[in-house]
């Protein structure tokens, strides 16, 4: 997975910050089952509506227009960062979906309250968090298009820093900030930084977009 980090933010009174939580499904039952997973871990909040600074925490059991329409109205027009609970994936849904910029997704048959909970948390700090065999579905997707682009005369380039491909390289593999800062001799706010630049430059959403748009460049 892109990010495997569990940790639980602390706020300034020393107390656990809890992550506040909107659930959001294509049937009640769906939607109640995951509440009461989520209403009793004291990491999160739930909260009844999306928005700036919530988690929006989307089941669904396949992808269709009206379910990717939702996934873009939560993070680009809510400004929210979105969990994905999904039962399939389409090869050519995969990248619109992180392209909307979804961070976080988890199998529906996988989604214990322990699971969701990780990846909440993950989506909170702008983090990744994808299934293994997902990953794998995106390094070969992607690099399918670099090689169709490859031949296109004038196909743009992401220009990436050496430091940034090494950041990049790095998350893809599963490490979180302090392993990255550890495994590069760079302090954790010279990772958060690298990030933060590159994202910000290349008006990606999240660690996962940026991820897949460096594989689709062939830097990784």
């Amino acid at each position: 997975m892109i990010s495997a980090h569990t940790g639980t933010a602390i706020g300034g009174s020393g107390t656990p910050r809890r992550t506040p939580v909107s659930v959001q499904a294509c049937d009640p039952i769906s939607r109640e089952g995951a509440v009461s997973q989520l209403r009793s871990r004291p990491e999160v909040e739930i909260r009844e509506e999306s928005g700036v600074g919530t988690v929006a925490l989307l089941i669904e059991d396949s992808l269709d227009e009206a379910a990717l329409a939702r996934l873009r109205r939560v993070v680009r027009s809510e400004g929210g960062r979105a969990v994905l609970v999904v039962g399939t994936i389409r090869e050519n849904e995969l990248l619109d979906v992180i392209e909307c910029g979804v961070g976080a997704i988890v199998w529906r048959r996988e989604a214990t309250a322990n699971r969701l909970v990780q990846a909440v948390t993950a989506a909170a700090r702008g983090d990744g968090d994808l299934p293994a065999d997902l990953l794998g579905r995106l390094i070969s997707q992607v690099g399918s298009l670099h090689r169709g682009a490859a031949n296109r005369p004038g196909a743009p380039s992401l220009g990436l820093a050496p430091r940034e491909v090494d950041v990049l390289r790095l998350v893809a593999e599963g490490l979180d900030t302090g392993e990255i800062a550890s495994k590069l001799s760079y302090s954790e706010r010279t990772v958060k930084n690298v990030m933060h630049g590159l994202t910000t430059r290349l008006h990606l959403r999240n660690r996962a977009h940026a991820v897949a748009y460096a594989l689709r460049e062939g830097y990784i």
